[in-house]
């Protein structure tokens, strides 16, 4: 199982996916590989995987990524042999993708993908949201607002929505999501009565 999170920027991933992973050990965050700036605060192979252009390319030709986009003019990628590994160690891989790259996952994977599209509780908040965060500018802040409203138009494409008006409750219907899936017929693999 591959669990894929997505929504607009400003609708609580990051809280939403640590509290998340912070209550569920086998979950395993798949860091995203991008040409975004380092922010004050992020931590190199922890929050991104900080890489330049060259180096974006490259891993493009190698064919490393899973999905790829340009998104806010900055690359960002899901990196296979990432999954792999994870996956290896018998983890479930969170992804935390935008929603044209979380399109692409969708088409690549159709089993054993959890899509959950996330949303803010309204677009007031979301607006309060990305203007309190105080990293970007009023041009990045305007861009990511009005890409948002088309974000949310792809919502239709996943298996299932969660509104993150209160984060512990958000988490707590994740949780309930990820306990059904685990239930279903393809993810227990063989008939338990043999």
């Amino acid at each position: 199982m591959i669990v894929l999170i997505t929504g607009p920027s400003g609708a609580g991933k990051s809280s939403f996916i640590h509290k998340l992973m912070a209550e569920d050990c086998r979950l395993a965050f798949s860091i995203s590989t991008t040409t975004r700036p380092i922010r004050e605060g992020e931590v190199d192979g922890q929050d991104y995987d900080f890489v330049d252009d060259a180096t974006f390319d490259g891993l493009i030709e190698e064919e490393d990524f899973v999905e790829w986009a340009l998104v806010h003019n900055n690359r960002y990628g899901t990196r296979r042999s990432y999954l792999d590994k994870m996956t290896a160690a018998g983890k479930i891989p969170v992804l935390d993708i935008d929603v044209q790259g979380g399109v692409n996952v969708i088409e690549m994977f159709k089993t054993g993908l959890v899509s959950v599209f996330l949303f803010p509780p309204s677009w007031d908040e979301l607006e309060r949201r990305l203007r309190s965060r105080a990293t970007d500018t009023y041009e990045v802040i305007s861009t990511r607002l009005t890409n948002a409203r088309n974000e949310v138009g792809f919502a239709q494409r996943y298996e299932y929505w969660v509104v993150n008006d209160d984060l512990d409750a958000a988490v707590q219907r994740m949780q309930q999501i990820i306990a059904a899936e685990e239930l279903r017929r393809v993810n227990i693999g063989s008939n338990p009565l043999g």
